[in-house]
């Protein structure tokens, strides 16, 4: 299929937040059965696309430098793959969300790039395709894609929309990062938590739960009880997301915090979004 475009440009790939995480259980292959509400936020990466021809992939780095083979450029030639395209991309990723973090960047950065190069490259594949793709490059990647906040449950692949009220929340994300295999390889790691309803979430959204992998993190990762400690000093509620190592709390005010946390930190002060900023780039039905 042809295309028309020749350029993408100030694509968003926004955060999540886990609002909870639960630990329900393990499979016989090893991988672990979670409960966890997904929350997009509006803290992003942005990715520019230019077109380029014989299948040419390049990326080039804004912000923080990436692995060689990173997430996007693994995108890109998995749906050149699936498509049998002749064209190629050059990705330019501007990066603002941090790595090893918990907040799904590099999931995020995928969905965006197949989304963008879908649309650049004229393929006209649907969402669920473009989910099936996803899927081999993470499992949160599907989550992206489908653009709303969610009740997810398994080992990611069973997604149910949800609607949130309006918040705004504070993000640290500390010096260290955490390894998520790390995590999940831990003896002591919490697997048996009581499975929970989306009828007994929703009666307080944000006062739910807990994250099962913190205390292995704690443990792992002196710079995430820090970080909790200098959000408690604050009179906030945090806790920890995804695999860490970023913290959040909500927060209720509108006037900034009062003080700055530890040198080599990274702050954010952000809101959740109803939707993804992509939403619609692909076609649902399929």
């Amino acid at each position: 299929m042809s295309t028309a475009l020749k350029s993408l440009h100030d694509v968003p790939a926004p955060a999540k937040l886990n609002l909870f995480l639960h630990v329900t259980g393990r499979r016989p292959d090893g991988y672990h059965l979670l409960q966890s509400v997904f929350m997009l936020i509006d803290w992003q990466d942005t990715l520019d696309f230019e077109l380029r021809p014989a299948g040419r992939l390049s990326r080039e780095d804004h912000g923080a430098t990436l692995p060689e083979d990173d997430l996007c450029l693994r995108a890109a030639r998995a749906l050149q793959q699936a498509t049998g395209t002749s064209h190629g991309a050059h990705i330019r990723l501007t990066k603002r969300l941090p790595a090893q973090a918990g907040l799904g960047g590099g999931s995020s950065d995928a969905a965006s790039c197949l989304l963008a190069l879908n649309r650049l490259w004229g393929l006209g594949l649907t969402r669920p395709a473009l989910e099936t793709l996803g899927l081999q490059l993470g499992a949160d990647v599907p989550f992206f894609l489908r653009g709303r906040n969610a009740w997810v449950e398994g080992v990611g692949e069973h997604i149910t929309p949800i609607d949130l009220p309006p918040a705004r929340f504070v993000v640290i994300k500390p010096d260290q990062g955490l390894e998520t295999a790390r995590i999940f390889r831990d003896p002591e790691l919490r697997r048996d938590t009581r499975p929970a309803t989306i009828s007994g979430f929703a009666v307080r959204p944000y006062d739910f739960g807990c994250n099962d992998l913190q205390p292995v993190a704690q443990r792992l990762c002196p710079g995430v009880t820090q970080a909790l400690a200098w959000l408690e000093s604050q009179g906030l509620s945090p806790r920890m997301t995804g695999s860490g190592s970023a913290v959040f709390a909500r927060w209720p005010s509108p006037e900034p915090l009062a003080e700055s946390p530890s040198r080599g930190w990274t702050l954010q002060v952000c809101s959740n979004l109803d939707v993804h900023p992509l939403a619609g780039w692909a076609d649902s039905a399929g």
